[in-house]
C-alpha cells in the first residue's frame, strides 16, 4: 500500500501543488527524503506540497513505479476540493529515479480512463511543469551506451528495474520495455516546460554505472524539446538550489495576472 504526505498551504482559494518524488535507483529511498527547506519554502510561496511513495524493484518491476506516480497524481486530483488544491496547477519534481518518474508523467499521454469504475482512475495525469534533478531522460541501455558511453548502461539498477534476465537483454520484449520506460520517447509538442539540474559532467568511465547522472541526458532532451518549441531550462552546478527551484515553480504555478 502506497502512502503520501501532504502539506497544505494556507489559502482561502485552491492552491497549486508540487509533488515530490524521491530517488534511489528505484531500489531504495522513501517519501521521508523530502528536504525540510523545500516544504517550508513551498508553503511560504503559497504552493501546497506532497511527498509520495511508490513500489520499489524488490517488489515490482517497471511499469509499477510510473503507475504509482500516476496514481498519486490522480488521487490528489480526485480529492482536490477536499484538500483545497487547484487540479489545473499540478507539478512534480524529484531526483534521479524521482526525476525519471516526473518526466515520464510530464511527457506521457494522459492516463485518465473516463470509463473506469474507480473514480480516481478517471482523473488526468497531466502536469503543468516538472523539475528534474540528475535526471535520466532514457532508461534504454542501448541508448545510454550510444549517447552516454563508458559502462553507464551496465548499472545494476536498470536490470532490477526491468527484471530482464541475461538471456532476454537483447530480446524484442526487453526492447519494448526500454522504449516505453524512457521519458524522451513520449515527448510531443503539447508537453509542459521543465527545469533540469545536474551537479557536473559525471563523465563515464570503465567503472560500471559511472555516467548514469551525466548531463548529456539533459542536453539531448533539451535539444529535442527545443525542436518542439518547449522551454527547457538546464543548469549545471553544485547542490540543490531550492530558492531557484521555487522561482521556477512560482513562475509556472502562480503566474502574475
Amino acid at each position: 500500500r502506497n502512502v503520501l504526505d501532504l502539506w497544505k498551504a494556507k489559502s482561502a482559494k485552491p492552491t497549486p501543488l508540487v509533488i515530490f518524488i524521491h530517488g534511489g535507483g528505484f531500489r531504495a529511498g522513501s517519501k521521508d527524503r523530502i528536504p525540510t527547506a523545500l516544504i517550508q519554502k513551498s508553503l511560504e510561496a503559497g504552493i501546497s506540497i506532497a511527498s509520495i511513495s511508490y513500489r520499489l524493484t524488490d517488489t515490482a518491476r517497471y511499469p509499477a513505479q510510473m503507475q504509482d506516480g500516476a496514481r498519486a497524481v490522480q488521487y490528489l486530483r480526485h480529492r482536490a476540493k477536499e484538500f483545497n488544491l487547484d487540479p489545473k496547477r499540478f507539478a512534480a519534481m524529484g531526483g534521479s529515479a524521482g526525476a525519471g518518474i516526473s518526466l515520464w508523467l510530464a511527457f506521457h499521454d494522459d492516463l485518465a480512463d473516463k470509463r473506469a469504475k474507480d473514480p480516481v482512475l478517471r482523473q488526468s495525469t497531466r502536469l503543468t511543469t516538472v523539475i528534474g534533478m540528475q535526471a535520466q531522460s532514457s532508461y534504454d541501455p542501448r541508448w545510454i551506451k550510444k549517447h552516454i558511453g563508458g559502462r553507464a548502461h551496465e548499472v545494476s539498477e536498470l536490470q532490477f528495474f526491468f527484471g530482464v534476465g541475461p538471456e532476454e537483454i537483447e530480446s524484442d520484449k526487453a526492447a519494448k520495455l526500454y522504449e516505453d520506460a524512457s521519458p524522451i520517447n513520449h515527448l510531443t509538442k503539447d508537453d509542459p516546460p521543465i527545469r533540469l539540474t545536474y551537479t557536473g559532467q559525471d563523465e563515464p568511465s570503465e567503472k560500471v554505472g559511472d555516467g548514469i547522472h551525466s548531463q548529456k541526458f539533459g542536453t539531448i532532451l533539451k535539444a529535442q524539446m527545443e525542436k518542439f518549441g518547449i522551454s527547457c531550462e538546464m543548469i549545471v552546478g553544485p547542490g540543490m538550489n531550492i530558492d531557484e527551484h521555487m522561482k521556477f515553480l512560482v513562475k509556472h504555478l502562480r503566474p502574475k495576472t
